[in-house]
C-alpha cells in the first residue's frame, strides 16, 4: 500500500457520498428506477470503500478488519433487498451500526489515524444500533442521522486530506507482520 491508497480511499468514500446524496435528492424527480440504480451503485462503491478500509485497518488487528468488511457486504446486500421490498427499509441500519462500530475500535487502536474519528464512528454505530428501538428513534432520530454522517464525512475528509500517518502506519503494520508503505 502506498500513501496515495489512504487518499484513494478518501475519494471512493467521497464517490459513495455523492452518490446517495444524488440517489436521495432525485427522489419524487425522476423514475424510481434512476434512483435504486444510484442507490445499487453506492452500495456497490460502498463495499469497496470497505475493502479498501480493511487494507488500511488489517495491521491493527487483521480478523476484525475482515470482520468489518464482512458486515458491509452484509449490510450492502441488506440494503439493495430493501430496494426491491424483499426486506424493510431500516433493516441495514443495525448491520452498519455494528460495522461503525467495528471501524470505529480499529481506528481508536490504530496508531496512524486521529482517535477522535474512531471515536464518533463508534458514536455513530451505536446510533444506528439505536433503530432497534422505536421509542429512541421517535426522540433521537435527526440526531442519529448527523451523527453518522459526521462520523463518516470526517472519516472520509481526513483520508482524503491528511491521509495516515505513514511512518506510524509501517511501525504497526510491521509490528503485525505486514508489507510497509511505500514513500511517494
Amino acid at each position: 500500500m502506498t500513501p496515495s491508497k489512504a487518499r484513494v480511499t478518501g475519494a471512493v468514500y467521497l464517490l459513495y457520498f455523492l452518490l446517495v446524496i444524488s440517489a436521495a435528492s432525485s427522489v419524487g424527480r425522476v423514475p424510481v428506477a434512476f434512483s435504486d440504480a444510484a442507490n445499487l451503485v453506492a452500495n456497490a462503491v460502498y463495499v469497496t470503500v470497505s475493502l479498501l478500509l480493511y487494507q488500511l485497518l488489517k495491521p491493527v488487528d487483521r480478523n476484525v478488519a475482515l470482520l468489518a468488511v464482512t458486515i458491509s457486504a452484509i449490510g450492502c446486500t441488506v440494503q439493495s433487498l430493501a430496494l426491491f421490498h424483499l426486506v424493510q427499509a431500516q433493516s441495514a441500519l443495525p448491520i452498519f451500526g455494528l460495522f461503525n462500530i467495528t471501524i470505529g475500535y480499529l481506528v481508536i487502536r490504530s496508531t496512524f489515524l486521529p482517535r477522535v474519528l474512531g471515536i464518533l464512528m463508534a458514536l455513530s454505530g451505536v446510533g444506528w444500533l439505536m433503530v432497534l428501538s422505536p421509542e429512541l428513534v421517535k426522540h433521537a432520530d435527526a440526531y442519529i442521522e448527523v451523527v453518522g454522517v459526521v462520523a463518516e464525512g470526517c472519516l472520509m475528509l481526513w483520508l482524503l486530506i491528511m491521509g495516515v500517518n505513514v511512518q506510524s502506519w509501517n511501525e504497526q503494520a510491521a509490528a503485525a507482520g505486514r508489507p510497509r508503505l511505500r514513500s511517494g
